[in-house]
C-alpha cells in the first residue's frame, strides 16, 4: 500500500487534517457551533465550483467564500444565525450557488463527486505543503489564542465578565474555522466536512472533561478515524471518506456506552 506515492501523500495529509480537526473541534462543540461549521462547508462548495468555473485554484474559491462567510456570520452575530431560519436560507443559497457554477463551467461529474464527498488519494505533492502550511497556520493561531479562546469556550459568563473581547474572539475563531473547513474538504468533502471536525470531538467528552484530554483525544480519534478510512478504502474501493464518518460514529455511540455505564456505576457506590 506505502509503495504508492498517492498512498504517502494521503497519509500525511490526512494525518495533518485530522490533527488539526481534532483540535478545533473541541472548540467548535464547546461554542456549540456544529451547524455554523455544517453551513460553512456548504459555502466552500460554493466557493470550489466557482473556482472550477473561473478555472482558478480551488482551494483559493474555498477561503475566499469560506472566509467571507465567517465574517458574514460575525457580524450577524452567532445567536441570531443559529436560528433555523438563517442556517436553512444560508444553506440552501450556498448549495443554489454550488450547483449554478458547475453547471456553468460544464463541470465534469467526477469533479462534482470530488467536491462533495472528497478525495484524498488524489491529493499531490503540491497539496501536501499548502495543507501543512495551513495546518501550522491554524495550530499556531489556537495556541497563540488558548487562554482567552477556552475562558470564552467553557466559561462564557465568566470571559464575558472579566472583560474579554468577546465579538472578537467569536469573529477570529470563525475565520479559523472557515480556513480549517477549506483544507478538510478536499479529505472528506462538502457534504460531510463537519463530521471530522465536530464528531472526534463530541466523543472525546464522554471520555474525559479535561479541556487538554479532550483535545488530546479527540485528535487521536479524527486521526484513527482517517487512517481506518484509508485502508479500508484502499482494500475495498469503497468511499474512504464513508469509513472516516463510520469509525467517527462509532467513537461516539461507545463513548456514549461507557459515559452511561461509568454514570451507573457511580449511582450504585452512593448508594
Amino acid at each position: 500500500m506505502f509503495q504508492y506515492d498517492f498512498m504517502q501523500h494521503a497519509f500525511i495529509a490526512g494525518t495533518l487534517i485530522a490533527i488539526m480537526c481534532g483540535v478545533i473541534g473541541v472548540f467548535i462543540i464547546a461554542r456549540s457551533l456544529s451547524f455554523i461549521a455544517h453551513t460553512i462547508s456548504h459555502i466552500g462548495f460554493a466557493g470550489a465550483a466557482f473556482a472550477a468555473f473561473a478555472g482558478i485554484d480551488p482551494l483559493i474559491g474555498l477561503l475566499a467564500f469560506t472566509i467571507l462567510g465567517s465574517l458574514g456570520v460575525g457580524q450577524m452575530g452567532v445567536r441570531m444565525f443559529r436560528r433555523d431560519a438563517s442556517i436553512s436560507v444560508i444553506l440552501s443559497l450556498a448549495l443554489g450557488l454550488g450547483i449554478l457554477f458547475l453547471s456553468l463551467g460544464n463541470v465534469q461529474g467526477n469533479y462534482s463527486r470530488t467536491l462533495l464527498f472528497g478525495s484524498v488519494v488524489g491529493i499531490d505533492l503540491q497539496d501536501i505543503w499548502q495543507i501543512v502550511a495551513i495546518t501550522l497556520l491554524v495550530l499556531l493561531a489556537l495556541a497563540t489564542g488558548y487562554r482567552w479562546l477556552k475562558f470564552d469556550s467553557f466559561d462564557q459568563v465568566g470571559a464575558q465578565a472579566a472583560g474579554l473581547p468577546i465579538r472578537l474572539i467569536s469573529i477570529c475563531f470563525l475565520l479559523l474555522m472557515a480556513v480549517a473547513v477549506s483544507v478538510t474538504v478536499q479529505i472528506v468533502g462538502a457534504l460531510l466536512v463537519f463530521a471530522l471536525m465536530t464528531v472526534p470531538a463530541a466523543a472525546a467528552r464522554f471520555y474525559t472533561q479535561s479541556i487538554f484530554g479532550m483535545i488530546l483525544l479527540s485528535s487521536l480519534i479524527a486521526m484513527l478515524s482517517v487512517w481506518f478510512g484509508l485502508v479500508a478504502g484502499y482494500y475495498t474501493n469503497a468511499p474512504v471518506s464513508f469509513f472516516i464518518v463510520a469509525f467517527d460514529a462509532a467513537s461516539y455511540f461507545l463513548g456514549m456506552a461507557f459515559r452511561t455505564v461509568m454514570e451507573r456505576r457511580s449511582a450504585v457506590r452512593v448508594e
